[in-house]
This record gives structure tokens, C-alpha cells and sequence, in this order.
């Protein structure tokens, strides 16, 4: 059998990296790269370039964005006292695809799975809680009225609802809650087992509406 070319065999690689591509998807892509155009390869490299030269972690939020603050948490058109937590950045659109949601949010990045290694203190928990004690005890500037911190009152928990997200909510929930913040968590129009970003905008518009107290 005759070898393949390095620089194939790199790129199958490379895809095959990637969640949910197998060795034959990868292939399949390489060798679609290789018999297109060439702006096609061309305009992938430097996207892939642009995503890691010009993408940050807001420090609010810990959400992807290309600007510090990012543009939800500079919004002063939002009720910066509601937080929206979620696990993932995709979970973010997918909220504000509904058009429901008009409070800011908390990336957590991930979930509490002890099966997978992950604990508490490997997501944003701990920023979530200097967030809001910060937001409770730091609430006005006198001297700079503009830069006025709006207090949190409610925390929204939108992990995914199935076993790792629920431990994760109910983690938080009992963390936040003697801080006298009011805590909900999404409606059960989600399929339990599922994943925030797969769910329609009807099903999450929904969830938003009837959440409860945690």
C-alpha cells in the first residue's frame, strides 16, 4: 500500500483531532480540501488564524467574545441583576436566539462529572461567587456615578438538564443561596438528558418563562 503524502496524512490528523470527526470524516475533508479551490483551504487557514489572534475570554462573563468587556456585559440596555449560568458558550446562543432573555450571563465551562475528573474547582464557580459579592458590596462610586456596580438578585441556572448538569445546579444553588440572592432554574420543558445548544427556540422560550425557584 502505497504511503500517503505527509502533509495529508497531517491534516487527516489534525481533523480527526476534533470532536465528532472520525478518521473517515476527516478523509473525507482533507480530500475535499485538496480537489477544491484554493481559496477554499485558503479562507479556512486564515479564519483559523483569526479565531485565535483576535477571540478573548470576556473577565466578566468568562463568555468567547472579541472585545473586553464583551458586548452583552457593556450593555446597559440589560438587567445586569439577573446572571444567566450556563456551561458553554454555545448555551449563550442558543438562549439568545429566543429573543426571551434579556439579563446577562455566567459561562461556567463545563460541568461537575466526577466520572470525567472534573470538580468544582475546574469551572468558573468561584468567579461566579466574586461576581455577585462583588456586585453586593460595591454597589456605588460616589466620585464615579457611571461606573456603579448593579447589584445581582437573581441567578438563573441553565446547565443542561441531565445528571451533570443537575448536580451542577444544585451545586451553585446551595453556594449562592445563603447570599440572599434569588435563585430559579430553567422550566422543565427541556428533555432531561439533552443539551442546551439542540434545543428549539420555542422549547427554551418556554423554559425561560416558567422557571422556578431552585
Amino acid at each position: 500500500m502505497q504511503p500517503l503524502a505527509e502533509p495529508i496524512t497531517a491534516l487527516i490528523e489534525a481533523f480527526s483531532a476534533l470532536p465528532g470527526i472520525g478518521p473517515k470524516t476527516a478523509s473525507r475533508l482533507t480530500y475535499f480540501l485538496l480537489r477544491s479551490d484554493d481559496s477554499i483551504s485558503i479562507n479556512l487557514a486564515h479564519a483559523l488564524e483569526e479565531l485565535k489572534a483576535n477571540t478573548l475570554f470576556c473577565t466578566v462573563c468568562h463568555n468567547i467574545a472579541d472585545r473586553n468587556p464583551c458586548s452583552v456585559c457593556d450593555d446597559t440596555q440589560r438587567d445586569h441583576g439577573t446572571v444567566c449560568v450556563v456551561e458553554e458558550p454555545l448555551d449563550v446562543q442558543a438562549i439568545e436566539r429566543t429573543r426571551e432573555y434579556h439579563g446577562v450571563y455566567h459561562v461556567l465551562h463545563g460541568a461537575i462529572s466526577p466520572v470525567e475528573g472534573i470538580g468544582p474547582e475546574d469551572l468558573k464557580i468561584a468567579e461566579l461567587l466574586q461576581r455577585i459579592q462583588q456586585s453586593l458590596s460595591d454597589t456605588s462610586h460616589p466620585a464615579r456615578p457611571e461606573e456603579s456596580i448593579t447589584p445581582i438578585t437573581e441567578i438563573l441556572l441553565a446547565t443542561n438538564p441531565n445528571l451533570e448538569g443537575e448536580a451542577t445546579a444544585m451545586y451553585v444553588a446551595r453556594l449562592v443561596k445563603p447570599l440572599d440572592i434569588r435563585v430559579t432554574r430553567l422550566a422543565r420543558g427541556l428533555p432531561v438528558g439533552g443539551d442546551l445548544e439542540y434545543a428549539d427556540e420555542v422549547t427554551l422560550s418556554r423554559a425561560l418563562a416558567g422557571r422556578s425557584e431552585m
